[in-house]
């Protein structure tokens, strides 16, 4: 998939066109054109036909490779536009004076009628030759039924039944609001583009012992950087010294700068406040925390809604409808009842002004783009307009529990060993079968073992170790085969266990087939867990659901904690995805949505499967590529957010629909009537858009 930049593109409508011209060359597997961020998605074997055909369908647009930066800047030159519409107004206000002002009347002074006329023809000539000429060109390629069609044939007819004032009039208000939908889609972009210029481009590294400036991408993993104050972190890393706050607000959202000291993990577009820090990379340039960001805004704004689609398809048949109604408007009465042509023919235009769907074309794409934006900025990362509509009606929501609901950070409660066996290798014998594994529960009894000096936490303790999703580890230590997980990896296993009892979720260990003991577990659940869930069933969400490989009783025990109504362990992850299909099914019938938050490698299946599948972005990168939005921080409470995000953003798209179908419809049938002129017309039809632009642009705060 290449992405490509269009320069010169200032018009939503002809980037659909853009989007269906290229579908229609061969060799081209998919194709989508964003207007929001001015950029073009394309699978193709042959990119140069693609790169000529955009500037063939739409001269004057050009498609540019894009780089690892942002969306690029708005091909529309704001200050051209307004020097343009000055002038024009500065000619049509002089031939005002020529044709009504005293003394000057027309012919006055010898300069005849005609000196207003070419007045009006040059304003209108100037305000209006990127509409005309776009029309001819659309017309003379087969396009005939588009907004600049419409502009031109109702002002064409203006100056054709000497309305030649408000012809003019008409295409410089047309300019205004063409100004200003633009001026408001370009705030939209560039606080989007800010948003996507996290990533920083160039890293302080370690090299010879010396501290070099080079670029971030040259990087790699273990190298040391060095971040001073007032710097933006350009890599992923762990602190190895120094100590500072951090404001991640760019990248999680949090107002509140959080402290860093060696150990803790620094991610790559937050910015160090008050300290310099020395840390270990501990991932590429490409694959950091803000180059997901980067990643995944970029590509959530080509994935389109139903309703955008709609609204492109529903412009293309609008368009053609109402020119119908304006030519049967204008020449039907006159045949039929005797009534004067121009008469009619003057509300046929006023209909042809009012008409243009513009305000619908631009606002909807600009609604889904702003909540998109604002979603990111607080750090929940949305892939798609698509998935806002399916948060929006979510009425189900499955939790994972370890790292989800609870805090992950489990402590050692007991280690209570069989006979022949002592606590302490009970526990050294689990820390070395477990040395490898990044799930919590093992990093717990790593973390208890080094407190007690009985391992030094490195990897190459276990020669040989197998992690088995939903059972435990299985690992070779020195020509001893060690168990450790649970119950259900002792019985496939063929080794007797006594039934766990006691608090928290239980560890069983066995050494070559023999039981040698337990190691009970605890962890806590999230501060913000029990109101989150409270505040999803204010929401409507009510059924909240907890599914987890842990220990059944744990499982319950937190579940009942915070409230949540059903619970289930000791799920393996096929268990865990029949049971969630079973869950959508039901929701479906209901017309709701099921949404599955998660953040560990054996919830990838089902984060795939849901309706939505929200990962927690310090999981793993395999639950975090199979989600559909990523939150990057571990907090339940961004789950309630993001719904209440997608249910606005929904709001103003259908606000922005309704407002405009009803204003046209209604001065539609005042035209038709001759209740409204052309002024009128023009200024509604620019009101409706900026309007309706102004209200997308909320969904971004």
């Amino acid at each position: 998939m290449t992405t490509y930049r269009l320069k010169g593109l200032d018009c939503p409508v002809c980037a659909g066109e853009i989007e269906e011209g290229i579908k229609k060359l061969e060799g081209v597997s998919s194709v989508s054109v964003d207007f929001g961020t001015l950029s073009m998605r394309v699978e193709a074997r042959d990119l140069e036909a693609v790169e000529a055909a955009v500037s063939r369908i739409e001269p004057g647009v050009v498609a540019e490779r894009a780089g690892t930066t942002g969306p690029a800047a708005s091909g529309y030159a704001l200050k051209r536009e307004l020097a343009v519409f000055v002038v024009a107004a500065v000619l049509a206000s002089c031939a005002l004076f020529l044709e009504h002002g005293a003394p000057w009347g027309a012919g006055a002074g010898g300069l005849g009628p005609l000196a207003p006329l070419a007045l009006y023809v040059a304003a209108y000539l100037l305000s209006g030759w990127n509409v005309v000429s776009g029309a001819v060109r659309n017309i003379l390629r087969g396009k005939v039924f588009d907004e600049l069609f419409l502009m031109t044939v109702a002002t064409a007819g203006a100056f054709a039944i000497g309305q030649a004032e408000e012809a003019v009039g008409v295409m410089i208000f047309y300019k205004i609001g063409e100004m200003l939908q633009e001026s408001a889609a370009e705030r939209s972009r560039a606080s989007v583009r800010s948003l996507l210029a996290l990533r920083p481009d160039r890293a302080r590294l370690r090299r010879a012992g010396e501290w070099q400036l080079v670029p971030a991408e040259e990087a790699k993993i273990g190298e040391e950087y060095l971040v001073l104050p007032g710097e933006r972190i350009p890599l992923d890393g762990s602190v190895v010294e120094g100590e500072a706050f951090v404001d991640t607000q760019a990248l999680t959202g949090e107002a509140v700068p959080r402290r860093a000291a060696p150990g803790t993990d620094l991610f790559a577009g937050t910015v160090a406040v008050d300290g310099a820090l020395c840390a270990r990379a501990t991932r590429l340039s490409g694959e950091s925390s803000a180059a997901k960001i980067v990643d995944l805004v970029e590509n959530a704004a080509h994935a389109k809604a139903r309703t955008e689609r709609f609204v492109t398809r529903f412009a293309q048949v609008y368009t053609p409808i109402v020119v119908g109604l304006a030519a049967l408007v204008a020449f039907v009465p006159p045949l039929l009842f005797r009534e004067a042509l121009s008469l009619w023919a003057y509300r046929a235009l006023v209909m042809l002004v009012i008409s243009c769907p513009c305000a619908l074309v631009v606002s909807v794409p600009l609604g889904y783009f702003g909540g998109l934006g604002g979603a990111a900025r607080r750090g929940i990362l949305v892939k798609g307009a698509t998935v806002l509509d399916a948060l929006a009606r979510a009425r189900t929501v499955v939790f994972d529990k370890t790292g989800t609901l609870t805090k992950g950070v489990f402590a050692v409660l007991a280690v209570e060993p069989e006979t022949g066996f002592t606590e302490n290798e009970l526990l050294a014998l689990a820390a070395a079968a477990e040395s490898r594994s990044r799930h919590p529960i093992a990093a717990s009894i790593r973390e208890a073992a080094r407190a007690r000096s009985l391992s030094d936490g490195t990897e190459d303790e276990a020669s040989l170790v197998r992690e088995l999703a939903g059972y435990g580890v299985i690992a070779d230590l020195g020509g001893r085969r060690v168990l450790a997980g649970n119950d259900r990896l002792l019985g496939r296993e063929g080794v007797a266990a006594p039934v766990a009892a006691g608090p928290g979720t239980t560890v069983h260990v066995a050494v070559d087939g023999r039981y040698a003991g337990r190691i009970r577990i605890g962890d806590n659940v999230k501060d913000d867990a029990s109101r989150a869930i409270a505040e999803l069933k204010r929401l409507g969400a009510d059924r909240t659901v907890m599914l987890s490989g842990d220990d059944e009783e744990a499982v319950r025990a937190a579940a009942a904690e915070l409230g949540i109504g059903e619970a289930q362990g000791g799920l393996l992850p096929e268990g865990k995805l029949t049971r969630l299909e079973a869950i959508i099914a039901q929701t479906s019938a209901a017309g709701g949505t099921t949404l599955f938050v998660g953040d560990g490698v054996n919830d990838a299946p089902v984060l795939a499967r849901a309706d939505v599948g929200i990962a927690m972005g310090a999981g793993a990168d395999a639950a975090v590529e199979s989600a559909d939005v990523v939150l990057m921080t571990d907090e339940p409470g961004r789950v309630v957010e993001a719904i209440l995000r997608a249910r606005r953003t929904r709001k103003i798209v259908v606000e922005n629909i309704v407002f405009s179908l009803a204003i046209k419809a209604g001065f539609l049938a005042l035209g038709a009537a001759g209740l409204a002129v052309m002024w009128e017309a023009v200024i509604a039809d620019v009101g409706v858009a900026l309007l309706a632009t102004l209200n997308a642009t909320r969904a971004m705060r």
